[in-house]
């Protein structure tokens, strides 16, 4: 296998993303399969540390451990700051690990705040690639442009917010703030379980595409299909050229290291990716290498249209005395329809993302409802 992915390293400024998460989105806690996600599509994740005073965030100790994550104490210190105090023990760590780890290619940093702007650069000087993680509302305008690439966890395939989130420019997280009030332990799956996250991540505070039958969700878990499809669509949205097979394969395995062919009935990768193509999930061309083919999704839209087709014709029978449905619950009424309905086998990353794009071909129109907490879904006309 070729070792020319990206090594990355994680920090997180938990408390900053967790505080934006909850009073941005509405989510809590702080579900860090998104993120495992994202980053295993561009590199391996070699190290991964998170900073914050745990006794405030009990729920999500237990969730990040494990999810293999080291857990760094930041303890209040009677007359200090909490907040200076991870931050520079975070920016210390950093700058160590750059140096005494020269392998290291990439910096992965999880924080709104402009305070580690400073250490942004500093990485970035000593030749590493930093990719910046933060919630849209409260990230500083300075962070962005200082990163070589910043993502939005709002924006992330499996977010899905339970509150309309809050846009302008964010400040990130303020000294004093108050930690996120601890929530009961939900179900998250850490990057080693990924698989069975293909329903939109899977984060049971997902109101908008949880399945109502556990049924559908467990077969949804041994679909090979929706992983192959989600992965790859990961892949198209950040790589500069096509996605070969192996490295299709490589960002599988990063995502769930149990992941084996032969447990699907397979003897080898290339089997698998000629049957899903035979079912139209992808579509296999010939690469610069031989044995290893380009792997991108078919070009023919008959199956997309038959899917919005299907997405209109229970939005319109939804819609009774003119009460539009809500986002909330809906993709379950699309499976009453069609059993095995999924927007990944479309190359789209979530189910609200299927639905923007029904509204950006006129099919479907969606607005936020603040009474609802949901959007609201018509067929104009």
């Amino acid at each position: 296998m070729a070792n020319d992915d990206e090594r990355i390293a994680l920090f997180l400024d938990y408390e900053n993303l967790a505080i934006g998460a909850r009073d941005g989105l509405g989510v809590s806690p702080f579900d860090f399969g998104p993120v495992a996600d994202a980053l295993a599509e561009r590199g391996r994740v070699v190290v991964r540390r998170a900073y914050a005073d745990w006794s405030y965030f009990d729920a999500d100790r237990r969730l990040l451990a494990r999810a293999q994550v080291e857990l760094i104490e930041i303890p209040q210190r009677i007359g200090g700051s909490r907040k200076n105090a991870a931050d520079i023990k975070m920016a210390v760590d950093a700058i160590e690990l750059a140096y005494e780890r020269g392998f290291i290619t990439t910096f992965a940093i999880g924080t709104g705040d402009s305070d580690f702007t400073p250490l942004v650069h500093k990485l970035r000087e000593l030749d590493k690639r930093v990719i910046g993680i933060g919630v849209q509302s409260s990230t500083s305008a300075l962070l962005p442009p200082a990163c070589d690439e910043f993502l939005f966890y709002d924006r992330l395939p499996g977010v899905e917010p339970s509150q309309e989130p809050r846009r302008g420019k964010g400040r990130g997280r303020q000294p004093g703030a108050t930690p996120p009030t601890v929530s009961p332990p939900v179900a998250i799956l850490t990057p080693s379980g990924a698989t069975a996250r293909v329903d939109d991540g899977g984060a049971d505070q997902v109101v908008a595409d949880v399945p109502a039958d556990e049924a559908v969700a467990a077969a949804e878990e041994r679909d090979v299909g929706l992983l192959v499809a989600r992965t790859l669509s990961g892949l198209q949205r950040h790589a500069s050229g096509p996605v070969l097979a192996s490295t299709l394969k490589r960002a599988i395995l990063r995502k769930d290291p149990t992941f084996d062919e032969a447990e699907q009935g397979f003897r080898g990768f290339g089997e698998l990716l000629r049957h899903l193509e035979s079912q139209r999930v992808v579509e296999l061309r010939r690469g610069s290498a031989q044995g290893d083919p380009e792997v991108t999704f078919p070009e023919d839209d008959s199956a997309d249209d038959d899917a919005f087709r299907l997405l209109v014709d229970v939005v319109r029978e939804l819609s009774v005395s003119d009460v539009p449905p809500q986002l909330s619950g809906l993709k379950n009424q699309l499976r009453k329809r069609l059993p095995d309905f999924s927007e990944k086998r479309y190359g789209f990353n979530s189910f609200l993302s299927f639905v923007k794009a029904a509204r950006a071909r006129n099919l479907i129109a969606m607005e936020w409802d603040d009474d609802a907490g949901d959007y609201l879904l018509r067929v104009p006309g």
